[in-house]
């Protein structure tokens, strides 16, 4: 057999590993800027984070909208209670009672006006809390549901910015 013949085997060549690599690093540094960036401010917003509390960021905002403001100037916010409720509700298994209690958080501003119409927010939460089955009241997630159903019935009652939550002090069902 000739040369010509005899087809050389070569063997083939290894790809270099060094594009894939670099490819991945330079990913996890893009992804890292990007997080940066948008959680510091400087694209997208401005930048509130959760972790900010320490340099009087989002936390420290909260805890002052809430009347914690390290004992500086006083409270930022009052609080109207509402008379307790006993609402019976009628199920399969005969008649059952609800005792629920709770109180408003208001600005101070606006914690007479929430006082004076108390009584139409008695009587939205007592058409609300009569309404809802017995079935729904035993589910365990149920009562963040209500509160965000009370908290938006009282808001409409009473003016949007005149209530900002809704605290639940009173909730048993017998």
């Amino acid at each position: 057999m000739t040369a010509a013949a005899d087809p050389e085997i070569e063997a083939p060549v290894k790809k270099s590993k060094m594009p894939l690599i670099l490819g991945l690093v330079l990913a996890l540094v893009g992804g890292g800027g990007g997080f940066f960036a948008v959680n510091s401010g400087m694209i997208l917003g401005s930048g509130e984070s959760g972790s900010e509390d320490a340099h009087g960021g989002k936390d420290a905002d909260l805890h002052a909208e809430d009347g914690h403001d390290g004992g500086m100037d006083g409270p930022k916010a009052a609080f109207v209670p509402i008379d307790p409720l006993v609402i019976s509700i009628a199920g399969t298994s005969g008649t059952r009672f609800l005792r629920f209690a709770a109180q408003l958080e208001v600005p101070p501003e606006h914690e007479t006006e929430v006082a004076s119409v108390m009584p139409r927010v008695v009587d939205v939460l007592n058409g609300y809390l009569r309404a809802v089955d017995l079935e729904e009241l035993s589910d365990p997630d149920v009562l963040m549901r209500l509160r965000g159903q009370m908290l938006r019935r009282v808001q409409v009652v009473t003016g949007q910015s005149q209530v900002r939550d809704l605290l639940i002090m009173e909730f048993v069902l017998n």
